[in-house]
């Protein structure tokens, strides 16, 4: 299994910025999980989408400005990131969740296999 994730880059406060994770190598869906960590802090569950896209849950404050959607057919998982904030500066990742499960969870213990970092960067 093999996660590419990409879209990283540097913009301004205020701007939208989309991250995207291919997966390859699996031959059922999947739950998927964007996780990020800023300097100097512990990783944290950033969003989840669950095997069919029926349940997602997001960290309390991106909520209202993340959302994500999948595309099961290609194999993607795009987060979209509006308002974007300092604070949300931190190298991303995306991973999977083999559970049979229709639900998702921010736990990163949860999952299963993950992609290389893709950093954003909010700064005037």
């Amino acid at each position: 299994v093999q996660l590419q994730a990409s879209g990283g880059g540097l913009v301004q406060p205020g701007e939208y910025l989309q991250l995207s994770c291919t997966v390859s190598g699996v031959t059922s869906d999947y739950t998927l999980g964007w996780f990020r960590q800023a300097p100097g802090k512990e990783r944290e569950g950033v969003s989840c989408i669950s095997r069919t896209g029926s349940r997602r849950d997001y960290l309390d404050s991106v909520k209202g400005r993340f959302f994500t959607t999948r595309d099961n057919w290609q194999k993607t998982v795009t987060l979209h990131m509006l308002d974007l904030i300092s604070e949300d500066t931190a190298v991303y990742y995306c991973a999977i969740d083999n559970w049979n499960g229709d639900d998702c969870t921010l736990r990163s213990e949860s999952y299963d296999a993950w992609g290389q970092g893709t950093l954003v960067t909010v700064s005037s």
